[in-house]
This record gives structure tokens, sequence and C-alpha cells, in this order.
């Protein structure tokens, strides 16, 4: 790492080029994602799939509406949702290219239930899967009264086994949404000052996401400052930012559903030895667990990279959460990059390198990119520079 320096001009970031992240992918679309789950109730011991997650519909048919059902079995495909989407959905089920295979049903809340009960019913075997992580008790009692005749059992990622690995058009979009969030940075770094409040920082932050072409952002952005800094999920509060703050701004964007992720923190004028120490000792980290990114490396060797070089500083017991996780149509989802994880990384698969070192009464560090995985290890999709380090005096 080269000294830290002051930034005083603009601050500019090269995008990713698209056509090279997505290289080697295939554009799958939904009509493929739906036989890949059919060809997936054998091995997860069901009939058929009640699918209740949002994001898992909505990766399924292109439907992004807040209310909607999905049953998928060997025979048949039936999507219902109410009378608010009516027009919504058909129009992105055509546009997913699964009108012709997805049946909608849109009607009340007990109408749309007595069609997954009819469409079930046309199921071959009785053996219904519902989405464990994403099924209340209450829910499933009610299940059980309209599914009497179905045997309903727990199943655990199903789907998300499948949204792991994304394809083409996933990819080109998250490289989008991450070039969206590193120009909004880059706008509005300037704010990072003393004088500032990290509530202004942070409602800059997100304005510009949106008007740079965001749909949103991809979660509640934090910044954080000074003492703060040394909490990892901080509210960006109306405190103000000051000389020798450390400060950590944590944010991502969401385009066409897919979310980027991203951890820069910043270092306002003369901080101590300390914290300038545990800055580069971050640094260092998630270079080594960025580095260890690779097709068939365990997530968690990977967290293991960054923990051990935060270990061998005397930090080891200052970080405190895991190294990262998958994002996607959710920005946590897997697989997990924690110690001990067994998930095996391949081809397509995005996950966040994410690791910290926090101090109460001094600060904290947290450096964050998202990648994804190639053939030959993986590619950075979160551009905005980490080095050098912003310093204003």
């Amino acid at each position: 790492m080269s000294e830290l320096a002051v930034l005083d001009e603009p601050v500019t970031v090269t995008p990713p080029l698209l056509e090279q992240v997505a290289v080697g992918m295939t554009e799958q679309g939904a009509a493929s994602r739906l036989a890949r789950l059919r060809g997936a109730l054998e091995q997860a011991e069901v009939d058929a799939l009640l699918v209740s997650n949002l994001a898992n519909v909505r990766y399924l048919t292109g439907f992004s509406g807040s209310a909607g059902l999905l049953v998928v079995h060997r025979e048949g495909t039936v999507l219902v949702t109410d009378g608010r989407y009516r027009v919504q959905v058909a129009e992105q089920v055509a546009a997913a290219g699964v009108s012709g295979e997805v049946e909608v049903v849109v009607a009340g809340a007990q109408e749309q239930r007595g069609a997954v009960a009819q469409a079930l019913a046309a199921a071959p075997g009785c053996r219904v899967g519902l989405e464990a992580e994403h099924v209340t008790w209450a829910a499933q009692r009610r299940w059980a009264e309209t599914l009497a005749d179905a045997e309903l059992v727990p199943t655990s990622g199903v789907v998300e086994a499948l949204r792991q690995v994304k394809d083409a058009g996933e990819l080109w979009t998250m490289a989008r949404a991450a070039a969206v969030a590193d120009a909004a940075l880059a706008e509005v770094v300037h704010l990072v000052a003393p004088g500032r409040t990290e509530q202004e920082v942070a409602l800059a932050l997100d304005s510009a996401m949106r008007r740079l072409g965001a749909d949103d952002r991809a979660f509640e952005t934090i910044v954080a400052s000074g003492p703060s800094s040394a909490k990892p999920h901080a509210r960006p509060t109306a405190r103000r930012i000051e000389r020798g703050d450390a400060v950590v701004v944590d944010f991502g964007a969401t385009v066409d559903g897919y979310r980027s992720d991203m951890t820069r923190t910043f270092l306002v004028g003369e901080a101590s030895a300390e914290m300038r120490a545990v800055w580069g000792l971050v640094w260092r980290a998630q270079a080594a667990g960025v580095t260890a990114v690779g097709p068939g490396v365990a997530t968690g060797d990977v967290d293991a990279a960054c923990r051990q070089v935060i270990a061998d500083a005397g930090y080891g017991e200052a970080f405190e959460h895991g190294t990262g996780h998958g994002v996607g149509l959710d920005v946590h989802e897997a697989p997990s990059v924690s110690a001990g994880s067994a998930a095996i990384l391949a081809p397509g698969i995005v996950v966040t390198v994410e690791p910290g070192v926090y101090v109460a009464g001094l600060g904290g560090v947290r450096i964050e990119d998202t990648v994804v995985v190639t053939s030959g290890g993986c590619r950075t999709l979160t551009r905005f520079p980490k080095e050098p380090v912003l310093s204003r005096t």
C-alpha cells in the first residue's frame, strides 16, 4: 500500500467491461429456470413446490409485485396474485418469456388459495414442499387446512440453490448496479468532510443513485463516523463529521431487482497513527480475500484468508462478523462467506469480500467489494478506489 494521500480532485471511476463480466455465461431466462426447478423437485423429495418467497417468484417468472404465490410441479406452473397487479403481472410474465408456460390467476385472497389447491390437485403425487425459511407457523397451519389431502413437507434452499450461479443477463444487470453505485459515490464523496452530517452524506448518496439510474438503494445506507464507525451496522445520525474521524460508508444500488454492495472507509484529516494502521491492515486483509476467491474454493477459505491477516496483527477479536455473502435479487443470499463454511465457489457466483476491524472508542474500518467468480479467479464489479484513502484537512 502506498502512503495515504489527499484526494483534492474529483474522483473518476472506470466501470467494469460488461462484455467481460459475463464471459463464458449464457442467458438462461425464466423458462430455463423453471425447467431446472422441476428437475430439482425429485432431489428435494417433493412432487410440487409452493414458492412464497417473492425474490424466488421474481427469479422464476419475472413478476416483481409485493404479493404472489407460485405453484410449480412437473405438469405445470400457476402464479396467483391480486387485482392490484392485473396489468403488471401480464406484462412481466410476457417479458420473461413464460406467458405460454405460466398460468396466471388474479383474484381475491380466498380465491387465490382455491386456485393453489386446484393446481396442486392436478399435480402427480401428494408431497408438497413449503419454503421453510419463508412460511410462518400460522401460514403453515392455514395451508394444512386448505391442502388437507396433501402431505406438506418443509424444504430449504431449493430455488436459492439455482439462484447462486448467475447467468449472463443477471451479471450484466449487477454490473450496472455496481457502476451506478460507483458513480454516485464519486459524485458525493466531497461531502465526506468536517462539518457535514452522516445523514446529509447518506441522503445525497441515495439521491445520486436514483438520479443515475437505480430503482432504489440496495439496503439502508450506512454512514458512520468517529466512534460510530466501530459499530458495523450503525445508522446515519445528525452527528457532524470531525477531523481525525474514520467514516464508514456501506451502500449499494438496485437495478432491475439486482443489487450491488460496497463499503469504503475514509479517514478525514489527520487520523491517529493507530487508525491509519488499522485502515492499512483491513486493506491488506481485503486484498487477500479477493485474491483467494476462485472456482473450486470453499467460502470458508476466503474468510480464513482475510481473518488470518487480521489475527496476525493482533486484531483478531476485533473482526466479529463473517467476511461476506452472496448477492443478487437479495443483498444477503447464499453462499455465506464465513468461518467454516463449506460452500464451493463456481463461475457465475457473486459474493462480497468485506473484512472489518472495530475498536470501541477509536473507530472502525471496513472495506468491501462485490466480485463475480470466473474460470480463472474473480472479477471485481465495484470499482470505486480504495487507495489512496480520502484525507481532508
